[in-house]
């Protein structure tokens, strides 16, 4: 189940043309109501993408969406006057077939940058898709289909709680690094929330989940995570309930993203424990998991500890305190590296499993986070030489 687990929406993907492959690449997801509450988080990149731009701005008239459409094939980014006419247009066809505000549409977009959207095969896609919205599971996953780029797989994952639901889809096997991954993400809930509450709740789970991932160090254009509830179900959970749910969702689709990123074979949960703050230890975390010697060492199925302890060593005091003397280094359950010198041998390590966990104890404090990363393979390297070719 997806984003049509939840009361109160319908949803598709079809082909519009968009693609030169034919593949699905036109989603659309609509909210019934009787709720039109969104939130939404979006990348930080100073360059950014004509939909984020218009998605920001109609969450900021009014945090309402009653659909969001979304396309793959194009990112609609650094499209110039074009492009900005181009999400307006969305929007606005969008919100002519529902009957409301071109505000309450909001607008994503994947693909390649610099590529202007083809208005003449998206809008009619739109029709389309609009013919063709319904609840059923099949429906949400067709739009999780629409949405893919080189993806290898559609990304979907849901939760049930007493009488309530929230369900997502999520893209991005590329661009994943810290200010969210090259991701486009629409969770959905029938639970009646308050918009302050859904914004707030978005962003908190957001940091914690799908904020920390890192590939390849990239930062997208286009990432954008919403979050949309129709109050369906009639029932109004706690905001400890709903955090949880959305936690649970979001941490869900993360790891889909990093299961499928491309051409990696080995998925790596870079855990520092022992820190002084939770902020320290997401720091030296991230640090660690931009070490491409670190990536390529597990690609090659190489416990090789120095590669940790040379990049947790750039992390600035101040940021992340710790005393190398103190620092314990754990891979797959082995401690490699123990108070300032080796532990046990690496050739105790079992590398083979697709799941890698490296465990870095700082015995500076009681604080801890997880960065997931990923191995950097030949695959990685083929597929963006080739990506707009």
């Amino acid at each position: 189940m997806s984003i049509t687990a939840a009361k109160g929406f319908r949803a598709t993907g079809v082909k519009a043309g968009l693609k030169a492959s034919g593949n699905p690449d036109l989603a659309l997801v609509v909210n019934d109501g009787p709720l039109a509450v969104a939130a939404g988080v979006f990348t930080t990149n100073r360059v950014v993408a004509a939909p984020v731009s218009w998605s920001r701005q109609a969450l900021a008239a009014g945090p309402a969406a009653r659909a969001v459409i979304l396309n793959s094939g194009s990112a609609n980014a650094c499209t110039g006057e074009r492009g900005t006419a181009d999400a307006a247009a969305t929007a606005a066809h969008v919100a002519g077939l529902l009957g409301c505000d071109p505000t309450d549409v909001l607008v994503c977009s994947t693909g390649v940058i610099g590529e202007p959207i083809d208005m003449g095969s998206l809008l009619p896609g739109a029709d389309t898709a609009l013919a063709a919205l319904a609840a059923t599971p099949e429906a949400g996953h067709e739009a999780a289909v629409a949405i893919m780029t080189t993806d290898t797989v559609p990304k979907e994952a849901a939760v049930a709680r007493d009488g309530w639901t929230i369900g997502g889809m999520i893209k991005g096997v590329g661009m994943l690094a810290p200010g969210l991954a090259t991701m486009l993400c629409v969770l959905t809930t029938d639970a009646v929330v308050e918009p302050g509450t859904a914004q707030a709740t978005l962003a908190s789970a957001a940091a914690r989940t799908v904020n920390r991932i890192n590939s390849d160090g990239c930062m997208s254009t286009n990432d954008t995570v919403l979050l949309l509830a129709s109050g369906a179900s009639g029932i109004t959970p706690t905001d400890a309930e709903l955090a949880d749910a959305v936690h649970e969702v979001l941490g869900a689709l993360g790891r889909r993203l990093v299961a499928d990123a491309e051409g990696a074979t080995h998925d790596i949960a870079i855990t520092v424990l022992g820190a002084a703050s939770e902020e320290a230890a997401e720091a030296a975390a991230r640090t660690v998991s931009a070490s491409n010697l670190l990536k390529c060492a597990v690609a090659g199925e190489d416990p090789n500890w120095g590669r940790v302890l040379s990049q947790l060593g750039t992390v600035p005091e101040q940021v992340c305190p710790f005393n190398p003397d103190e620092v314990d280094v754990t891979i797959n359950g082995v401690t490699v590296f123990r108070h300032g010198g080796p532990g046990e041998s690496r050739d105790c390590v079992d590398m083979r499993p697709r799941e890698t966990r490296i465990d870095i104890d700082l015995g500076a404090g009681s604080a801890r986070a997880t960065v997931w990363t990923n191995d950097l393979t030949h695959g990685y390297v083929t597929i963006n030489a080739d990506y707009t070719t």
